[in-house]
């Protein structure tokens, strides 16, 4: 195990892991499985599903981290039997031994959680076909550096908190994920700020405040006009 990475329980019992070296958790302290589906699944995903009547969606996820929100995402687009196309960006890609110490099988179905570990490594090459509805592909680079002829419909913005990475929530980074994202797609985030809004708005979004997870007031959903 890298010496700077270490798991932690967070206060719903999932568990998530600190990054000594930059000081932060991959998730929030107040429950990583809570955030993840408050956030992401839930503001993102399922809204996005409710508003739109589709079989297909796509989502880019800034900060792939432990994989939890996307098997998530899985585990829903799965049941719905609705295919889903899925690139995480992660520039300092976790083992897959650390992914199968975060106990997230207890969150989804076995044959998911296998077929996840066990495709990992691939994953970070190549496309890789976690199931018969669900795509995955990391893209082992800095965000500013990715690059794909794709949009999505879905954008889940999960990098470390500004106080750690200011540069990830700075114009360029924003500004560079904003050209990903199709008309009529879902931008969220676990976090709100006016320059956050302000960068959004300016770059053609509608903003939304939308009642934050444990811990939190408030978080940003923002949809491309």
């Amino acid at each position: 195990m890298n010496h700077e990475l270490k798991i932690v329980t967070t206060a719903d019992g999932s568990k998530t892991i600190y990054n000594a070296q930059v000081g932060e958790l991959y998730h929030s302290r107040n429950g990583a499985l809570q955030e993840s589906l408050h956030v992401f699944v839930n503001a993102g995903l399922n809204y996005f599903l409710d508003q739109n009547d589709t079989k297909e969606v796509s989502i880019l996820e800034v900060g792939f981290g432990t994989g939890l929100n996307f098997l998530l995402s899985a585990d829903v687009c799965t049941t719905k039997q609705i295919n889903l196309t899925y690139t995480g960006i992660e520039a300092y890609p976790l083992t897959a031994q650390m992914m199968g110490q975060t106990g997230y099988g207890s969150y989804t179905p076995a044959e998911l959680w296998d077929s996840y570990l066990k495709q990992y490594p691939e994953a970070l090459a190549s496309t890789v076909s976690i199931n018969s509805h669900c795509q995955l592909q990391i893209a082992n680079c800095k965000l500013l550096d990715f690059q794909s002829g794709q949009q999505y419909n879905i954008i889940y913005f999960d990098a470390f908190a500004a106080s750690r990475q200011p540069e990830m929530w700075e114009q360029p980074a924003i500004s560079h994920v904003a050209g990903f994202v199709k008309p009529g797609g879902v931008f969220v985030t676990y976090a709100i700020t006016g320059n956050l809004k302000r960068m959004l708005k300016a770059l053609g979004f509608k903003i939304e405040k939308v009642p934050g997870a444990a811990g939190k007031r408030e978080m940003l959903r923002a949809l491309k006009l």
